[in-house]
């Protein structure tokens, strides 16, 4: 079987390239002291992983998700098989990409949660994503290789099969998906960015949740923030200036112990 320039191989491997180009820019505004939410100096002394061990991990996590994104491929039907039986309105695209969106909204906010609320799986498993006390956007994808698979890998496949998305309509939803967890990870407040104008789930929301008092609350990732306010784990919060630039994420409520 072949997967020359296909819609499975494009659905597999443009996600990835796209991860690397979009943070490559970020890590080109990097040095916009006055727009992030922390300094480089914080960022290099509260961060618990170094960057070179950073990108191995998400280049393995990359790998089990590209692997995993073919067999579904495979399993599903070809691009070929898709196109014949399926040409969908745009309101039909439409609603499987809004249908994919909820379901790995819903998939990862209860998996995340309960990788918080679970010891056993925080200790050995949760916590090496949140070595990244001061995220940043290539460490989006920095989890233990298990919590890849179960969070983002089997997430993404559910999306894909509960909404009945192609191979050809999944280039471009996980792409999105990932500029959007990128973008949430990249520790710019940047004015004009669209993800912070349509979404609340944004760089700031998840970056309280990297604090040590965010640690039980903004569990909602990658789009909304509704199970977090249906469920009691919204925790909200202000986007203050701080007195040496840039921005600090305040929040407005108390926090219990």
């Amino acid at each position: 079987m072949g997967f020359v320039l296909s819609d499975e191989l494009m659905g597999a491997f443009a996600p990835i390239l796209v991860y690397w180009v979009y943070s490559g820019i970020y890590v080109a505004l990097s040095s916009l002291e006055s727009y992030r939410l922390h300094s480089k100096v914080e960022e290099d002394e509260k961060n618990l992983v170094s960057k070179s061990s950073v990108v191995k991990g998400v280049l393995l996590q990359q790998l089990i998700q590209a692997v995993v994104a073919i067999l579904l491929f495979t399993v599903t039907g070809s691009d070929a098989e898709s196109s014949k039986t399926q040409k969908s309105s745009l309101l039909v695209l439409a609603s499987q990409c809004v249908t994919a969106m909820i379901v790995l909204d819903t998939w990862q906010y209860f998996m995340h949660r309960y990788m918080h609320h679970n010891k056993f799986l925080y200790k050995h498993i949760h916590s090496q994503h949140h070595r990244l006390v001061v995220p940043y956007a290539y460490g989006a994808l920095y989890n233990h290789p298990v919590e890849g698979l179960i969070l983002d890998t089997i997430g993404g496949a559910l999306s894909f099969l509960v909404s009945g998305m192609s191979p050809r309509t999944s280039i471009f939803f996980f792409s999105f998906a990932t500029i959007k967890t990128v973008d949430d990870h990249c520790g710019l407040c940047l004015p004009g960015n669209l993800f912070h104008v349509l979404f609340n789930n944004n760089t700031a929301y998840h970056d309280v949740h990297h604090q040590l008092y965010g640690n039980k609350f903004n569990f909602s990732q990658p789009f909304f923030v509704v199970w977090d306010r249906l469920l009691g784990t919204y925790m909200p919060y202000s986007l203050e200036k701080r007195k040496d630039g840039g921005f600090e994420a305040r929040p407005t409520k108390q926090v219990k112990d």
